[in-house]
């Protein structure tokens, strides 16, 4: 717990990375390493039930997510990533916000493949972009919903048919509420399960 408790301060105030030094890169990478060795779950993929679920991004080093804040006249808000085990899907969804009515949201839908106990191959599959109003999202789980239901949306809607689109997760810890994952281009993720 001890371990779990400092990465949590070491993350404090980053917003989830983009104010992240160097030197507390360095601090946040060092705490992710302590907890991964002490992993209360070390084959997550057979834990489904607490792998199933919406989570909340709360400090990751990809770039690809962190530079949505840099888009000009808008914030990066809550960044989702929800797991549907059953269908072997995952949603990953970031809220972005400023002007007002430009709300918006950038999602991306994947399919996952278990490669290993703790390695899933991820096939991007679908991304969407779009103001929030004009695809009238109220939340990950009925934004999902819609998605599942074959909605064609008011937005930048598209299937991702590119095979350079497709990588790998491994999740390094697993609890309840914690998990921590490593991707193929080598960035952190660290995110909290939402209740």
């Amino acid at each position: 717990m001890l371990g779990k408790a400092k990465l949590l301060e070491t993350i404090a105030g980053k917003n989830r990375g983009i104010l992240a030094t160097e030197l507390d890169k360095q601090a946040v990478l060092s705490a992710v390493a302590q907890l991964e060795d002490h992993n209360p779950t070390p084959q997550p993929l057979n834990a489904l039930d607490k792998l199933d679920g919406n989570w909340r991004l709360l400090y990751t080093t990809s770039q690809d997510l962190l530079q949505l804040d840099r888009l000009p006249f808008l914030k990066l808000g809550q960044i989702y990533q929800s797991i549907r085990v059953q269908t072997t899907k995952l949603y990953n969804i970031a809220e972005v916000f400023g002007l007002p009515y430009l709300e918006g949201i950038v999602s991306v839908a994947a399919r996952f493949e278990p490669q290993s106990e703790r390695r899933v191959k991820v096939d991007f599959e679908r991304s969407i972009i779009g103001l929030q109003r004009l695809i009238d999202y109220r939340s990950p789980d009925d934004l999902i919903e819609q998605i599942e239901a074959g909605t064609k949306f008011k937005a930048i809607d598209f299937t991702i048919t590119n095979r350079e689109q497709q990588g790998w997760l491994e999740i390094t810890y697993l609890d309840d509420d914690l998990r921590i994952g490593r991707g193929n281009e080598g960035n952190i993720f660290v995110l909290t399960k939402v209740k």
